[in-house]
């Protein structure tokens, strides 16, 4: 288990919880009301910053639920937060209903977070890559 280090921006913003123990993500909350008409999107503030320890990477990802029942989703999911970052967590939501708008209200759960760990990688230029069986073959080329 890791510590967390969460802020507080706004007095009303909620620190984000598991809904069940063992839940890999945390339930972000939006901080302020936004209407989604059909197939807009929008940026929604979370009023939460965090500090992701050296070595992880938070990785925000949409709620099934508001998925399935909305057609709410993420439009950069996940959206990927760096340890470095210290500034408000915002999830930039979209509404894939061609007919109904949704509004989402200050303290409704928006997103997940979840925190990995990642290793360090350095980047190196060479002029061949080892062979796999898969090799340069690319989408779909696994279907039969």
């Amino acid at each position: 288990m890791i510590e967390l280090p969460i802020r507080r921006l706004r007095d009303d913003a909620v620190v984000p919880s598991r809904a069940y123990a063992g839940d890999a993500g945390l339930d972000l909350a939006a901080c302020e009301r936004v209407e989604l008409g059909a197939g807009e999107r929008a940026t929604v503030a979370t009023g939460l910053a965090v500090a992701i320890p050296e070595g992880y990477a938070g990785f925000v990802q949409p709620r099934s639920g508001l998925a399935a029942k909305h057609g709410i989703t993420i439009v950069n999911t996940p959206g990927l937060i760096d340890s470095g970052y210290r500034g408000e967590l915002k999830v930039i939501l979209v509404n894939t209903d061609a007919h109904e708008a949704f509004v989402v209200e200050p303290g409704m759960r928006i997103a997940q977070l979840v925190v990995l760990q990642v290793p360090g990688v350095d980047p190196i230029e060479v002029d061949e890559l080892p062979d796999t069986e898969r090799g340069v073959r690319g989408f779909g080329s696994s279907a039969v």
